[in-house]
């Protein structure tokens, strides 16, 4: 997915500034797809040249003119057109998976200490997600047509969320099951790849 469709997913509702656009992209795709605020406006500016958006000025006193961004009929088309074509599987790319790979010549106790922190990282977006759902989500059974996108979208984030919960708690279950077979003098623990 390129940015410009996810800028133009959030154009579809409602025209916004720039400044606009990427606090309200920060708390809803920017959950699922980061862009700084030079990327956006790099892509804004290339969305305006490709006439998927316009702009209009508007003039403020003593402060510098406000751009609120609209997107075109033009850009409505381009984003629908690319939304009906089917999209690959993300590729995954995590760090701390790279980390608890090789973990064996760290160690257990710093690897545990990394997925305690990313468990309770991922605790504390999904209790954010969770306020989402209660707070804009109250009919949860059943949606309104215009909920039931947004929403869908949501209990992805939540599921996820939960995922990396309960794979944390294994993780740090099993290395500790590893650590007491090798304090005990069982041995350590068989590689995958052996």
């Amino acid at each position: 997915m390129a940015l410009a469709h996810a800028i133009l997913a959030l154009l579809l509702d409602c025209p916004f500034t720039g400044y606009d656009l990427t606090k309200t992209f920060a708390g809803s795709i920017g959950s699922f797809w980061k862009a700084t605020h030079q990327q956006i406006y790099r892509e804004l500016a290339k969305l305006e040249e490709q006439a998927w958006v316009t702009v209009e000025t508007i003039p403020q006193a003593g402060r510098p003119d406000r751009r609120l961004y609209s997107i075109t009929d033009l850009g409505r088309q381009a984003f629908v057109a690319w939304a009906t074509q089917p999209c690959d599987v993300s590729t995954v790319k995590e760090e701390i998976l790279v980390k608890v790979f090789a973990g064996a010549i760290v160690g257990i106790e710093p690897i545990c200490q990394e997925i305690q922190r990313h468990r309770q990282l991922h605790a504390e977006t999904l209790a954010n997600y969770r306020q989402i759902e209660q707070q804009f989500f109250a009919e949860r059974d059943h949606p309104s047509k215009d909920q039931i996108f947004p929403y869908l979208t949501l209990r992805r984030g939540i599921r996820y969320e939960i995922d990396w919960i309960e794979w944390c708690d294994e993780a740090t279950e099993c290395l500790m099951k590893g650590e007491r077979q090798e304090a005990r003098g069982e041995g350590r623990v068989n590689s995958l790849y052996e």
